[in-house]
This record gives C-alpha cells, sequence and structure tokens, in this order.
C-alpha cells in the first residue's frame, strides 16, 4: 500500500479564502482519495466552524475528519505562530481504516469517567489521534486506561489552543464539537511515534529507593534533595547554570534494557523541596526502584534533542522514507525558545524531507517506554511511512 500525505497552510485573515486555499492546496499534492482530514483553525476563524467545514468536504470530500482550535499553525515548511492560521492535512491510504469518534470525561466519586469509547478497543484501531479541548476533558485519564486497556498502542496528539467566545473549537467528521475530545483510530496503516522532550540528561542514573506518590525521600539510600544537590555539584559549570534556570527529572518507564538513552526518561519538573525533610516533588507519580537523572532545557538542547528524534525515526524508516507527518508541537516552543523562525518546521523538513503538517498545542501527547503520556514544552509527531 502506497500512502500519501499532502498539506495546504494560510494566514488569510478571511475565513473563507484561507481555508478554500488550504484546502485545495492539500488536495492538489494528494494522490488518492483523502481518507483521512486532519483541520488546524486559529481562534479568528473559530466562529466560521460549519463553513469552514464546508469548504473542506467541498474540495476534499474526506471519508473522515477531526480538528480543532490552533494558537499557531505548522505547515509546508513554515509556522504561523499566533492569530488567524489555518491548516488542511490530507492522507490517502487505501486499504486503511479510520474511525472517528467524539469523547467526553466526567468527575465522579473515586475517579473520572470515560465516554464515547468503545467496550473492545481490539477492534478498533492500532493507533490513534486524539485533541482534546483542555478545559472539559481529560487527557489523562484517557491515557491511563488506554495504557492499560491497549498497552503499547501509540496515541499522538495535542490540546486545542485556541477558542473563541461562543464558538466550538473541535470538529468531527462534517459537525462543530463543544466540549470534550475528537479523535480516530487507524487501522492497516502503519504510524511511527516521534518524541522530543526538548532536554538533555545531566549528572548520573540514580535509583529511587524511596517515594509515594509524587513524593521522592530516597535516592539511592540518601534523602533525595542531599543525593540532588550533590548531582549538582558534580555537574559542568554551563550545566549548573542551565539547572539554575529550572530543573528536571527523567524517569526510566521501560527499565527491560541495559542502558537509557535519549528518549527512555520520562521528562518532568522538580516542583517542590523540603529542606527539612529531605524529599522532592516531581510533577508526576514516582515508584521505588524507578531509574532516574537529571535534565536541563534550552533552546540548544532542545534542537538537538528534535534532530536526534527525527534522525533515528528516519532510521526506522528505510530507504522507502516518510510520506508525511502530523505535528504537535508546544505553544512555549517557536520563537518563545528559539531564535529563528520556524524552527521545528525547519527540522522535519530538512530530515523528514515530507509534507508536514499541525499546530502549536497547550499540551502534547505521545509515547514514552511504551506508554502514552501528556507533555510540555514537547514536540510530538505521528510519522507514516511511504509504503
Amino acid at each position: 500500500m502506497s500512502v500519501s500525505i499532502s498539506v495546504g497552510i494560510s494566514d488569510n485573515l478571511d475565513t473563507a479564502q484561507a481555508f478554500a486555499r488550504a484546502a485545495e492546496d492539500a488536495a492538489a499534492g494528494l494522490d488518492g482519495a483523502c481518507d483521512l482530514c486532519v483541520v488546524f483553525a486559529g481562534a479568528p476563524h473559530l466562529g466560521e466552524g460549519r463553513e469552514i467545514l464546508t469548504i473542506i468536504h467541498s474540495r476534499l470530500a474526506p471519508r473522515s475528519l477531526i480538528g480543532c482550535g490552533a494558537g499557531g499553525v505548522v505547515g509546508g515548511g513554515r509556522e504561523v505562530e499566533e492569530g488567524a492560521g489555518a491548516v488542511v492535512w490530507a492522507l490517502s491510504a487505501p486499504g486503511a481504516e479510520v474511525r472517528t469518534l467524539a469523547l467526553t470525561t466526567a468527575a465522579v466519586e473515586g475517579g473520572v469517567a470515560l465516554g464515547g469509547l468503545p467496550e473492545d478497543l481490539t477492534e478498533y484501531g492500532d493507533s490513534m489521534i486524539l485533541l482534546a479541548d483542555p478545559n472539559t476533558f481529560s487527557a489523562d485519564a484517557l491515557l491511563l486506561h488506554l495504557n492499560e486497556a491497549r498497552p503499547g498502542m501509540p496515541v499522538l496528539g495535542g490540546l486545542a489552543s485556541a477558542a473563541s467566545v461562543d464558538s466550538a473549537s473541535l470538529f468531527l467528521d462534517g459537525e462543530v464539537v463543544d466540549s470534550g475530545a475528537v479523535a480516530c483510530f487507524l487501522r492497516g496503516i502503519e504510524l511511527l511515534p516521534c518524541v522530543s522532550q526538548g532536554a538533555a540528561p545531566v549528572g548520573p542514573e540514580m535509583t529511587v529507593t524511596a517515594a509515594d506518590g509524587n513524593l521522592i525521600s530516597e535516592l539511592a539510600s540518601k534523602p533525595a534533595l542531599e543525593r540532588l544537590r550533590e548531582a549538582i555539584d558534580d555537574l559542568t559549570g554551563e550545566e549548573r547554570e542551565l539547572a539554575a534556570q529550572g530543573l528536571l527529572l527523567g524517569v526510566v518507564i521501560d527499565e527491560n534494557q541495559p542502558d537509557y538513552e535519549r528518549g527512555d526518561f520520562l521528562v518532568r519538573p522538580i516542583v517542590g523541596v523540603d529542606p527539612g525533610t529531605g524529599t522532592v516533588a516531581v510533577a508526576d507519580r514516582v515508584r521505588v526502584g524507578q531509574t532516574v537523572r537529571l535534565h536541563v532545557r534550552d533552546s540548544s538542547s532542545a534542537s538537538n534533542d528534535l534532530r536526534e528524534a527525527l534522525e533515528t525515526n528516519a532510521l526506522a524508516l528505510g530507504s522507502a522514507g516518510a510520506a508525511g507527518a502530523l505535528v504537535f508541537t508546544c505553544n512555549g516552543r517557536g520563537r518563545h525558545m528559539f531564535d529563528q523562525p520556524d524552527h521545528d518546521a525547519n527540522a522535519l523538513a530538512d530530515v523528514l524531507a515530507a509534507p508536514a503538517g499541525g499546530f502549536f498545542a497547550a499540551g502534547e501527547i505521545g509515547p514514552v517506554g511504551g506508554r502514552n503520556f501528556l507533555h510540555g514544552f514537547t514536540a510530538t509527531m505521528a510519522v507514516f511511512p511511504r509504503e
């Protein structure tokens, strides 16, 4: 099966003109019928959701469609970081199965109730693209459930980063959706996840020897804060400067391997310390026996990490290469992080040399160590092999 992907992008303030141009460009570059269309619309366009869908369906006639509001968009080797961005991403994959669905979450006693999922997830697909409204949907709850119900199934996507008063921020097939999440299951088409958390490991690996929830009380049988201070003291001057700007902790998720490399650590902020007890608080749950390592993040480490992640992915693709990619990059990246425009878009174009489109998200979804997580300051990508 040969996969074809095409992307159209516009920054025209006129909604009809913007999406007509983006949809026409996507249609012109697509080799075959459109099996899936993914749409990203800046806040100025969201009040015209039905018109957007009418335009796209008239030009592409997609079998399936999902989309969301975007604070900024990525496509065609460029980034429109704010305003009236419009991206239409189109996939042709003869023989593949695409199933769209609307999802909900609701707080209930003792947890979160999920709505909209099929009872038998094994019948629905081998991968998922997820776009969620951060104000009305718990992506963490869904990912926790999917990690248990469909272990190893990659979920890629992001949280909608734009909204408009009295306007829905999600799209599903021919409808606009005002809450929850929209998603599509894919089967019969290969998807390679690519996750760049934009951080560099520093210092030694350490084992968690006492922890409760997100509180680490011992590292390598010493009070956690004492052990972290020792690790920081042993860093180079440049590494200590980066650590002073914001210290991160990488936690190994899959420990069934002899060595840990880039991508093996789930990177989370250190959110607090207690000098009295020597405990360290991390923005995620940690368990005894896990291996951890300090991480730092700056524009250089983020750029290098993205290139390394993409190059690893390109090697996995082999000679056939990529048909294209969906991109979910943090709205804290772009010119907020890098001193040049179009940073992530340029890296994708350089390494994958294939059509890529996506948006600047309010949270990015992708797997680390075989489990799916919601990230920040991360670029996650769903890469589709050409064959």
